[in-house]
């Protein structure tokens, strides 16, 4: 289980966070909602050891994890995948992916199962292979980036904006990929500004709103919830 308890945490010393507290279900799908500011990134930025937290701790299990380094925080089982950016343009796709595998790296048979797993699992990787990943389509290099991301078979998968930029066809590939990550027993984290594919996709939902949680219950309770117009995603929701 994944665990926020009293989480204050912002940059250059304001807090975005507020005392949040926050449970992620074992082998959920949990949307993170909120209005620009309202400190969604960051929530994701806490957990995967990009920012540390001012007040307040964070658990995985029954470790904390809130003074580990991201790489610590990776090494047992958390991965990161930012909003752009993350992949290294002038290498092939094989290349970017097997640099997600880089703290197994000297263990050759692992690392060749690990990337026959993200194969089965994200296709476009053996398809595109020896594409320069600086040539791939906004979609394409979001399916990069997540199967990146699984190389060392995480629990614990954060996906910041995985819809943002992408066409219809990339976002269906996109969001295929997230549900059989689900199917596959992983805790995925999400931010979405897309509030009708987020809790589409999701088991359970958060909504923040100032740097605290003001809602949080399965996608379907949230959605449901009489409060949730009148906070910034509007009756559209329910249509």
């Amino acid at each position: 289980m994944l665990e926020l308890q009293g989480v204050s945490a912002g940059y250059g010393g304001g807090d975005v966070l507020q005392g949040i507290d926050l449970t992620i279900v074992p082998q959920s799908v949990t949307c993170v909602l909120g209005p620009n500011g309202a400190g969604k990134s960051t929530v994701l930025r806490v957990v995967s050891g990009l920012v540390r937290p001012r007040l307040g701790k964070v658990t995985l299990g029954d470790r904390r994890i809130d003074g580990l380094s991201p790489p610590e925080v990776l090494g047992l089982g958390v991965a990161h995948v930012p909003q752009t950016g993350a992949l290294f343009p002038g290498m092939t796709v094989r290349e970017n992916v097997l640099m997600g595998g880089y703290l197994i790296r000297r263990q050759r048979k692992l690392l060749a199962e690990r990337y026959s797993a993200v194969v089965n699992l994200v296709p476009l990787v053996a398809h595109r292979a020896d594409t320069p990943a600086g040539t791939l389509s906004g979609g394409q290099r979001r399916m990069v980036e997540i199967g990146r991301s699984l190389m060392l078979d995480p629990a614990v998968i954060l996906l910041d904006e995985p819809s943002l930029g992408l066409d219809p066809q990339s976002l269906e590939a996109v969001t295929v990929l997230i549900n059989r990550m689900h199917d596959n027993e992983k805790t995925v984290v999400l931010v979405e500004q897309n509030v009708r594919l987020g809790l589409a996709l999701s088991t359970h939902a958060v909504v923040l709103e100032g740097g605290r949680v003001r809602l949080h219950g399965t996608a379907q309770e949230i959605t449901e919830h009489p409060d949730i117009a009148s906070l910034y995603v509007g009756a559209f929701v329910q249509s």
